[in-house]
């Protein structure tokens, strides 16, 4: 009986001992897995008490949404541009491409001022009747809203017209340039665009008196060579052009003065602008009536051609023509330079160009050219710009009060 008591009191104490190792055993594993950090678990002393784990579950961290990225901005292409042909300027394909359109334009005084010159990319201005000069005016890069007035045609501006087989708009004309529009205004020399004829595509001014208040505008004038098949098209420059030459290298003044029976015009370089001031008589600073903008193109051309009476069967008209293919004597005004050259034109549907005394082709500055068509013989005065600044006037000392 001792015996088994002894053994049931040894079996108590095991067994409170296994309880106690198993317990201690799952303390430590707890222990283990609740320890913040690896520091602590090798710290030299325990903590005063060790709190009971939390039965409570551990809340997970929910990650922040990611923002959305702002959408990236296409960058626009750089647009494709390319030398308008008649002025060099850098216009898109599509204007580039536009059927010249040249305009006849009265030069009488009641016709002043004219609506349409600042836009034009070249302005020829010659003798039509009795020495009274008249414009043609090409349009290709700027078709402005208003132009005119517009006036009858001549044979020698249907040749410089027949350059560019331009859309040649007119009222009327002469005997020779009508016959020569009837037989070849389909588009073998150009595409004739008569007032008679389309008077649709122009209107009046109620403000001038007839025949100087006849108008047209831009847009109607390109409907009108659709309608008479002058298409668009990549065109060859006939002109060579260069930008600005830089200022420093450009004169102070210089004038340019050419006279017709009726009138006298006159051109003042203006170094900053590297444009020339166009005047004439009675007018004086010349300007387009269609935006008020000063008339002053980047080159300017003076040629040398022989006229005559045009024998029509009408005298009394005083109508002239002129040796319009050939050659002669011009002077080429750019960047407030003069050249002393050459006009040449081959035939009648081959380009005017210049040359220097040497022979080489001219090169112009990018944008409008006027030329000058005189007859032989007319005075043209040349006055070179200088290569110093004009000295500055020293103010008078004021008066000391005594």
């Amino acid at each position: 009986m001792k015996r088994n008591t002894t053994i049931g009191v040894v079996g108590v104490v095991a067994a409170a001992g296994l309880v106690v190792a198993l317990g201690a055993a799952a303390f430590g594993n707890l222990a283990a897995k609740t320890s913040p950090s690896p520091v602590a678990q090798v710290s030299p002393e325990p903590p005063a008490s060790t709190p009971s784990p939390s039965t409570e579950p551990t809340a997970v961290p929910t990650a922040s949404p990611s923002p959305t990225p702002l959408p990236t901005a296409t960058p626009l292409p750089t647009p494709v541009l390319v030398p308008a042909p008649l002025t060099g300027r850098p216009v898109s394909p599509a204007v580039a491409a536009r059927h010249p359109i040249a305009v006849m334009i009265d030069d009488l005084s009641p016709a002043r001022p004219q609506s349409g010159l600042a836009s034009a990319s070249v302005v020829w201005h010659a003798p039509a009747e009795g020495g009274i000069p008249r414009y043609m005016a090409v349009f290709q890069d700027d078709m402005p809203d208003q132009i005119g007035p517009v006036r009858s045609s001549r044979y020698y501006y249907i040749a410089w017209a027949a350059e560019w087989r331009a859309v040649y708009i007119h009222s009327g004309g002469s005997p020779q340039a009508l016959a020569t529009l009837r037989a070849n205004g389909r588009g073998q020399l150009v595409y004739n665009g008569d007032e008679f004829r389309y008077s649709g595509t122009f209107f009046r001014l109620k403000t001038r008196s007839s025949p100087h208040n006849l108008y047209t505008t831009g847009p109607k004038l390109r409907n009108l060579g659709k309608r008479l098949g002058a298409k668009d098209m990549a065109y060859v420059p006939v002109w060579k052009f260069a930008p600005d030459a830089p200022l420093e290298s450009r004169p102070y003044g210089g004038t340019i003065s050419v006279s017709y029976p009726a009138n006298v015009i006159k051109y003042s370089y203006d170094r900053v602008s590297n444009t020339y001031l166009r005047s004439v008589t009675r007018e004086k600073k010349q300007t387009d009536a269609a935006n008020r903008v000063r008339i002053a193109p980047k080159n300017v051309v003076v040629m040398m051609m022989s006229f005559g009476p045009l024998n029509d069967g009408h005298p009394n008209k005083h109508r002239l023509e002129a040796k319009v293919v050939g050659s002669g004597r011009a002077w080429i005004n750019t960047n407030g330079r003069t050249i002393k050259g050459t006009w040449k034109k081959a035939a009648l549907t081959k380009p005017t160009k210049f040359y220097d005394a040497a022979g080489n082709e001219v090169t112009l500055t990018i944008g409008q050219t006027f030329v000058q068509v005189m007859p032989l013989g007319s005075p043209v005065t040349i006055k070179a710009g200088s290569n110093q600044p004009p000295a500055t006037a020293v103010p008078s000392p004021s008066p000391t009060a005594g």
